[in-house]
């Protein structure tokens, strides 16, 4: 039997990184993936969606965007087929290119489903053909899309009118009518962009908001945005049947119902924390996920678990650096995990990003704050390249220290730029500290300053 230092289950982000860390640091690894390395995000989910999203975008500049400053080509037309070939060429592409690192970095990968145990002290991981020993392990089995009891639904699964994630982004048709239940990022990335290739898109959402906990001012301002496209809203709504083409819900005690040629469901994801042989190692379960502290161990020794399968944040750039605080506890080196500058962002044109405390959750925790705000017209180059728009620059201010702790933005580029403000928040530089910065003019990214002195 051969042993490792460390083996991996799971080579999506969280995994992969992991195990090219490990093995950067002189750790003997081996990877375990049943599938495709990659994961959910590079083959079902972050690279498929913004191939998409990316293709909408030209399309609409041809359309619109690209006539007020003289460029003129005829009518454009969007090619979904050809929009699918190309997010197949380049998931392929990444695929094979992790593949690559992982060779290069000397990481062994086998393909399998793996069962774990643990015996004479050892950690033992089994595929269908082979058995392997261990001194550490690291569970990074991600997510899967979350299919809730809704009558009708299964039985539309199985016929192929209600989709996921995985499937919608290799339907090579566009739907005349697409109804999309969850109004979080997943299902409003997607709804941009089939508004944009055709499709009447209806969003169905039981909460009174868009995107789930995030800034309640911009996630109103964006889905305006949607609404002045085309896309239709149902908030608070509650989907109690879907079959025969027809969605039913109720709102404020009345009942609704939608037509459909297919339904999106989109209401979240769940951990895959049934890896076979867990359970019975002691590994502590919580609401599906598997439980760990600041440093990614669970609380059997020795074993880890990181990505979404720990339920903490279902991003893949968390899965990157809970990675490596596994890895550098297991190297015995000093670090943690913290989640105060995290950043989101949804992919639509124009974009949201969010990183730490929104103001509704500063006020829950009792934080003398103050807002600082302005619109994102203050940015030259985004009126330049947009025109006059309701985006804004919305900064969290701890008052008390001076330090900036939640950051909201609507602005072309913001997925680019979020990252500056991570980096104030996570250092807590003083606003005395940035307010001094030089930024680059012109550029989007100077509306920080700007709000800032506001």
């Amino acid at each position: 039997m051969k042993t490792f230092d460390l083996i991996v289950i799971g080579g999506g982000p969280a995994g992969y990184n992991s195990a090219e860390y490990a093995a950067q640091k002189g750790q003997s690894v081996l990877l375990v993936e049943k599938k495709r390395v990659g994961g959910t995000c590079l083959n079902a989910g972050c690279i498929p969606t913004k191939t998409f999203l990316y293709a909408a975008k030209l399309y609409h500049h041809a359309n619109d965007a690209g006539r007020p400053y003289g460029v003129e080509a005829g009518e454009a037309t969007l090619n979904h087929r050809a929009v699918v070939q190309k997010k197949d060429e380049v998931v392929e592409a990444l695929v094979q290119g992790v593949a690559g690192g992982l060779r290069r970095k000397k990481v062994q990968v086998v393909s399998g489903t793996a069962k774990v145990s643990k015996k004479d002290g050892r950690i033992l991981v089994s595929t269908e053909e082979e058995t392997f020993g261990a001194k550490h392990l690291i569970v990074a089995t991600g997510s899967s899309p979350a299919i809730p009891p809704i009558e009708g639904v299964k039985e539309e699964l199985e016929k192929g009118t209600v989709v996921t994630s995985d499937e919608i982004l290799n339907m090579t048709e566009v739907p005349d009518r697409l109804v999309i239940v969850g109004g979080g990022v997943i299902g409003f990335e997607m709804a941009a962009y089939f508004q944009e290739a055709g499709s009447k898109v209806t969003v169905v959402e039981m909460m009174d908001k868009v995107l789930g906990p995030n800034d309640r001012e911009v996630s109103a301002l964006l889905q305006r945005e949607m609404e002045k496209r085309g896309v239709t809203f149902w908030l608070s709504g509650n989907v109690t049947r879907i079959a025969d083409g027809a969605l039913t819900l109720t709102k404020d005690g009345k009942t609704e119902v939608l037509a459909y040629d297919k339904v999106l469901m989109s209401v979240g994801r769940r951990a895959n924390s049934k890896v076979e042989g867990l359970s019975e190692m002691g590994v502590q379960i919580e609401r599906g996920a598997i439980v760990t502290d600041d440093h990614m161990r669970t609380n059997v020794p020795g074993v880890y678990a990181i990505g979404d399968v720990n339920g903490k944040a279902m991003l893949a750039h968390v899965g990157y650096r809970e990675g490596e605080v596994a890895v550098n506890d297991i190297l015995g080196r000093r670090d943690a995990m913290s989640y105060d500058a995290v950043c989101g962002v949804v992919y639509t044109n124009p974009e949201a990003a969010f990183v730490g405390m929104s103001e509704e959750q500063a006020s829950a925790a009792g934080i003398a704050y103050c807002v600082k705000k302005v619109s994102i017209n203050f940015s030259g180059r985004h009126v330049v390249e947009n025109g006059m728009s309701d985006g804004i620059c919305k900064l969290i201010i701890d008052t008390k220290k001076d330090i900036i702790v939640g950051a909201t933005l609507m602005s072309s580029y913001a997925s680019e730029y979020i990252y500056a403000l991570a980096l104030m928040i996570q250092n807590k530089i003083p606003v005395e500290s940035i307010q001094k910065t030089i930024f680059p003019h012109p550029t989007v990214c100077e509306i920080i300053r700007e709000a800032l002195f506001s």
